[in-house]
């Protein structure tokens, strides 16, 4: 598997519109048959303030690769950076050590 954490500020639109693109997102990668099973992904927000951190999984470099070769994806990345200000920060990382179930 291949972990990454996205973080950034919301700076340009609202939330409520963001939220929405957020969620068109997920759907897409939930209908996508090539993508289903193979990626996971989760957006949450700090309960007080702009910050968003994503996190995303994929099951190897072939799911990032389909990924990256979906119409729905270029234009997600770009609106990210553009409600983030150009500020995104995407951080690679690493389990150490986990629960044998996640919650």
């Amino acid at each position: 598997m291949k972990y990454f954490l996205i973080k950034y500020r919301l700076t340009n639109g609202t939330a409520e519109d963001w939220h929405a693109h957020i969620a068109r997102f997920i759907a897409a990668l939930n209908e996508d048959p090539e993508l289903k099973g193979r990626i996971s992904y989760r957006c949450m927000k700090e309960r007080q303030g702009c910050a968003y951190i994503h996190l995303a999984s994929a099951s190897d470099d072939a799911a990032i690769a389909a990924l990256q070769r979906k119409d729905f994806f270029r234009p997600y990345t770009d609106e990210t950076r553009r409600v983030a200000g150009g500020e995104v920060e995407v951080v690679p990382l690493e389990i150490i050590a986990e629960t044998t179930s996640a919650a």
